[in-house]
Parts: structure tokens; C-alpha cells; sequence
């Protein structure tokens, strides 16, 4: 079954908290962030260890699985990302279909060991590599090609949303989504 895909815009995470999973990005020191992307896929390992983590909850819902295929995914685009800002200036990024992506790789269908075990390496790399950002380079730029323009910073607590979002779904019970 084809879950709609998500056209929404979700750059206003940067603005004010996200009513849904409570997380809010401009609280978010640059500092604290490579740590909490190491919980976050740490998070990870029990909710792809269920016997239902390739269990849709209803029509419209991504399985826990697929989740965490995404959340690998993220990690790992988000760290070109930053490569490009640290090593270009202003560089635009490529577009990101994450439906397509899902529904191509077949996330669904993948080992649940195997993606826990890819999303752990793909979270501890862009840890690493955001632990190893000095001051001066955070200032730095890149832009999709809607136009939003991000700095190191913003694209770090920017990006932090989407696991601990999705880490949210998956533990919500089915009657609330």
C-alpha cells in the first residue's frame, strides 16, 4: 500500500517547538548535538528489535522498519550535506525524494538487524564529523533548491528533528496516529 508522501515544508522546526513530538531546535546547543544523535540511534536498537517493527499500524503510517530505514538515510545525506558546506561555499544540495527513496529501497523489506546495525554507523559518522565542526566553519551555508538557506548550525538542529520525531511515532500507540 503507498503511504502518502510529505510535502510539507518543516523548516519552521527552527522557529518554535514541534507540537507533535515537543522537540525544539533553537534550544538546541551545537554542541549537544553530536551526543544526541548517538542517543537517538542508540533509541533505535529496542524498537527495530519488536516482533512488529515491519508492521504498518494502519494505511497511511510508516512500519517502525521503515523509520529507521529513513532515519539511516537522513544521517547519511545530512553528512553530505555538511561535507558540501564545509568544503564549498554556499553549495546547493540535491533534491531528496524520501517517498521515492522508501518505496525504491524497499525499506520494508529490509533486515531490521541490518538497518539498526547501518543507522548506528551512518549517526556515529555525522556525530563525528559535526563533533569535529570549529566555531568559524558552524556560520558556513548551504541552500536547497526551494530556496531555504541553511548554516552549519541550523542544519544540524534541523536535522536532529527528523529522528527524534520519528522516534516519537514509533513509540506512540497505534489509537494516536
Amino acid at each position: 500500500m503507498a503511504i502518502t508522501p510529505d510535502t510539507k515544508d518543516w523548516t519552521w522546526v527552527l522557529e518554535k517547538p514541534c507540537p507533535e513530538c515537543g522537540f525544539s531546535a533553537a534550544e538546541v546547543a551545537f554542541d549537544d548535538i553530536p551526543r544526541l544523535i548517538r542517543e537517538n540511534a542508540a533509541a533505535w536498537g529496542p524498537v527495530l528489535a519488536r516482533t512488529d517493527a515491519a508492521v504498518r499500524p494502519n494505511d497511511h503510517t510508516w512500519s517502525a522498519l521503515e523509520y529507521a530505514a529513513h532515519v539511516r538515510d537522513v544521517y547519511r545525506i545530512f553528512a553530505v550535506r555538511l561535507g558540501l558546506m564545509l568544503s564549498e561555499d554556499d553549495p546547493p544540495f540535491a533534491n531528496w525524494d524520501q517517498d521515492a527513496t522508501a518505496v525504491a529501497e524497499r525499506y520494508n523489506e529490509q533486515d531490521p538487524a541490518t538497518v539498526g546495525r547501518e543507522l548506528a554507523v551512518a549517526a556515529a559518522s555525522l556525530a563525528d564529523a559535526l563533533a569535529g565542526v570549529r566555531e568559524p566553519d558552524r556560520a558556513r551555508t548551504g541552500r536547497r533548491s526551494d530556496g531555504a538557506r541553511f548554516t552549519v548550525t541550523t542544519l544540524a538542529r534541523y536535522l536532529l528533528h527528523d529522528p527524534v520525531h520519528h522516534l516519537h511515532d514509533v513509540r506512540r500507540p497505534p489509537a494516536e496516529l
